[in-house]
């Protein structure tokens, strides 16, 4: 191992693993299984005893791509992968270390994923917003108003970058000042574009928000890829909601993996002699929660918070994330945080007020607590 940390050494393994010649999120599972990433690195150049789940994964083929990937092993240093990916401000997370804490019990969860952006975003409330990419102008402005009322309530809009419902869900959620910024969550390496025409959403989610992607730097989007991607929408929503969808589009797809994960699944009415409402009218004779305005899509999520109350989570000013950082799950004392960040008083007792009435933590009586469980990965991480 270099001279780093191990978990900086684990996420430079992750990394250099997801980028094996290959490798497919099944493929990526089967090998990881749980064992964490560093091990795994070494056993492959070793000469790895392939498990059951590499038999049943890869099958006749298995021989061969051993061989590829300890050959890869073998010319590839880690390190230098992890270097690409913080020169091109790309993080990593594994479930071994930091990982967002919407995924930590998704039994499909990627493996590996990257993210770049405000990792702080993946902490709000989320409502992820589908639908198909030849949709109607009343779906498109049904989508964007959504997203702007949601982003303006504190919840952050989920999407898949695409055309149509996609883009201008996060589209409204981007255009509203000081509400809650989108996640993007795209089906190729971050540093390539998809779809073209989306290259300034991309580059406002990347600022704002958060993109996040289970794919390596440099992968291209392929078809397989985004039907894949639809299970990360999922398991980052809370609530999943279908703007407009044809009989058959890929926004079906996402809400079966919402309703795998029991995450509630809503849907706009739409006319019956629309193409575009065919895909969404079906989910509501199926069941689905009709979407008629922002305050239904409220109320099924403040079902979904901890004692049914929606707290709206804005992001901390930077100079109140080193006494967020300080502030520990369990309780801390005023006097701990100013020992930890070297603050003086005054500023402490602002900032932690800040932090609290923004819904990062609690206190009583000079003792704070964090209240939400990704804070310290989220701070850590920008």
């Amino acid at each position: 191992m270099p001279l780093m940390s191990e978990p900086a050494w684990r996420r430079a393994c992750a990394a250099a693993l997801a980028g094996l010649p290959g490798i497919t999120p099944r493929r990526l599972s089967a090998l990881l299984g749980d064992a964490p990433p560093d091990t795994v690195w070494h056993q492959l150049g070793d000469g790895m005893q392939p498990t059951e789940a590499l038999v049943s994964t890869i099958g006749q083929h298995l021989g061969e791509v051993l061989g590829v990937w300890r050959r890869h092993v073998r010319q590839t240093d880690p390190a230098d992968v992890l270097a690409r990916y913080d020169q091109a401000g790309v993080g990593v997370w594994t479930p071994f270390d930091e990982y967002p804490g919407k995924l930590t019990g998704d039994p499909w969860r990627p493996m590996v994923l990257f993210h770049r952006g405000n990792s702080l975003v993946i902490s709000a409330p989320t409502v992820g917003i589908v639908g198909t990419r030849r949709c109607s102008a009343e779906g498109l402005a049904n989508a964007r108003r959504f997203g702007a009322e949601l982003a303006e309530a504190g919840v952050a809009v989920v999407s898949g970058l695409a055309l149509g419902i996609d883009g201008a869900a996060h589209a409204g959620a981007l255009s509203v000042t000081g509400g809650a910024p989108p996640i993007g969550v795209a089906g190729n390496g971050l540093d390539i574009v998809y779809p073209k025409r989306h290259r300034e959403l991309w580059r406002d989610v990347g600022e704002h928000g958060l993109l996040v992607s289970e794919s390596a730097l440099g992968v291209s989007p392929e078809a397989w890829r985004f039907p894949a991607r639809n299970r990360i929408i999922a398991g980052l929503s809370q609530v999943l909601l279908v703007v407009e969808s044809n009989k058959g589009g890929g926004s079906l797809l996402t809400a079966n993996e919402a309703l795998m994960r029991n995450v509630d699944v809503m849907a706009v009415p739409g006319s019956i002699r629309s193409r575009a409402s065919v895909g969404t009218n079906a989910l509501l004779r199926d069941g689905a929660i009709p979407a008629c305005s922002t305050q239904d899509v409220l109320e099924v999520l403040s079902m979904n918070q901890p004692d049914h109350v929606l707290i709206p989570l804005r992001l901390p000013l930077d100079d109140d994330l080193p006494v967020l950082e300080a502030v520990e799950r369990y309780p801390t004392s005023t006097d701990d945080v100013m020992l930890r960040t070297g603050c003086s008083m005054g500023e402490i007792a602002v900032a932690l007020l800040r932090l609290e009435e923004s819904g990062w933590i609690s206190g009583i009586d000079g003792w704070w607590q964090r209240v939400n469980d990704d804070t310290a990965e989220g701070a850590h991480c920008m």
